[in-house]
């Protein structure tokens, strides 16, 4: 079972803005008892924790496709819930991506997204019956 995940970010300002609001809309909590982190919880008790990088030349963003992290994907509960989600990301500072399938997925309906920062997030709801 996974215990956390931490990921380095190039701007922690950045990514409070757009991450806190999708996480929460996903379940976790922010906790902020940890100074220099954004750090948020789940109730089975997973975290995703964000550090600001000290290895950043300036305006240098994040690159999916270097080896390393290529996304994370959660579930959502249904399609309905995905596409709530999807209605307030822009807002929030997502871009919606263009893909909509993925062989890992198995046919349930997925949404990507992207940050400021180029991080991918992958929403999966169940396969509609």
């Amino acid at each position: 079972m996974l215990h956390h995940l931490t990921l380095w970010v190039p701007d922690l300002d950045r990514a409070r803005d757009s991450w806190t609001w999708l996480l929460g809309e996903l379940g976790y909590q922010a906790d902020a008892t940890v100074v220099g982190i954004l750090l948020f919880r789940t109730e089975g008790g997973a975290s995703l924790a964000m550090e600001q990088s000290p290895d950043m030349v300036p305006g240098m963003l994040y690159s999916r496709f270097r080896p390393g992290l290529n996304h994370l994907a959660f579930a959502v509960d249904d399609d309905t819930r995905l596409e709530e989600i999807t209605a307030g990301a822009a807002e929030h500072g997502w871009s919606r991506l263009p893909v909509d399938t993925h062989p890992i997925a198995g046919g349930a309906e997925v949404i990507y997204l992207e940050d400021g920062s180029g991080f991918e997030v992958e929403l999966v709801a169940p396969a509609r019956t």
